[in-house]
């Protein structure tokens, strides 16, 4: 009986260690490569929801089937005014999502330097 017990707890004690060990190359692979594919997901369900594409493919169509010459200048303007403004949206949104991602690969190395900080402190 106590035999079965020190066996089962060495398998535990060397699952534990292993995926301790196995945790860093986890989060900078698997990890790193799933959390990119959402946070890209994310940023092209944003631009669907601002409908970027969409405007910027029917910049030059004018609105409301107004083809004379006034027409497709106020278009045009009012168009591009919404270009500049959803994508400077979307850029800002860009460059948050890159600060995440890269907050994501420093979030370890600053927890290792906080635990060495403590221990050594």
């Amino acid at each position: 009986m106590a035999e079965n017990f020190f066996i089962s707890s060495g398998k535990v004690l060397a699952q534990v260690v292993g995926e301790i060990l196995y945790f860093p190359i986890w989060w900078y692979s698997v990890g790193f490569f799933r959390h990119l594919k959402a946070v890209f997901n994310f940023w092209r369900n944003q631009e669907k929801a601002l409908g970027f594409s969409i405007w910027l493919k029917n910049l030059f169509v004018p609105m409301y089937g107004q083809y004379d010459w006034l027409g497709r200048l106020i278009s045009f303007c009012v168009r591009l005014v919404q270009i500049i403004f959803r994508g400077a949206i979307l850029l800002l949104l860009a460059l948050v999502l890159a600060a995440w991602l890269v907050a994501w690969l420093l979030l370890p190395v600053f927890m290792v330097l906080a635990l060495l900080w403590q221990f050594l402190s």
